[in-house]
């Protein structure tokens, strides 16, 4: 039996992403993990919403805007061949790769990376969070799964958060992220 191909796509499940990123994906965009953007920044010297993208944003392949979210996909191989091609474009005009050829080794692993990540059933929301361990930075992925309905009450009327959090991979984050906060602007 031949195995289906998941890859991730955005998706925006409210306005969030349109105020907490500089440019926010557009929903259904095909997606990866985008750490690749920040390796060579000093995370020190990032704006608030950069910050926020390197802590918690999925990249946009074609709009090269984040997303809080992603959603595990069904793709076939000529899909996931059209979202190498495309990545490695964004690559070779923007990150500065020497080189079609190795913008496209690039793009290739990028896009491997985030169909590793899609190992569970279509429609499965995933969530990154990043921090910067010894200079790396190091990824932790989860998906978020409806919480079961309690005893007398019914998916409408329950009174709990609608997901929880189940690692994938990694362990639990060392940081809570306040989203209200990072809303907020400093004002001088």
């Amino acid at each position: 039996m031949k195995r289906m191909l998941k890859l991730p796509r955005t998706i925006r499940l409210d306005p969030s992403d349109t105020f907490v990123f500089e440019r926010a994906a557009e929903p259904g965009e095909w997606a990866v993990s985008g750490a690749f953007v920040f390796w060579d920044r000093d995370p020190a010297s990032l704006g608030q919403k950069q910050r926020v993208a390197l802590r918690s944003g999925f990249l946009g392949i074609d709009s090269l805007g984040w997303s809080t979210l992603a959603v595990v996909t069904e793709a076939t191989e000529a899909e996931r061949s059209e979202i190498v091609e495309r990545l490695a474009a964004q690559l070779l005009a923007k990150f500065g790769a020497p080189d079609m050829e190795a913008a496209r080794a690039a793009a290739g692993e990028e896009v491997a990376f985030a169909s590793s990540l899609c190992d569970h059933a279509p429609q499965t929301i995933l969530a990154v969070q990043r921090s910067i361990e010894n200079g790396e930075i190091r990824e932790r992925f989860r998906t978020l799964k409806p919480r079961p309905t309690g005893p007398g009450g019914d998916q409408l009327h329950r009174h709990a958060p609608a997901f929880t959090f189940h690692d994938v991979k990694g362990e639990e984050p060392d940081e809570d992220v306040d989203l209200l906060g990072l809303t907020k602007t400093e004002r001088t």
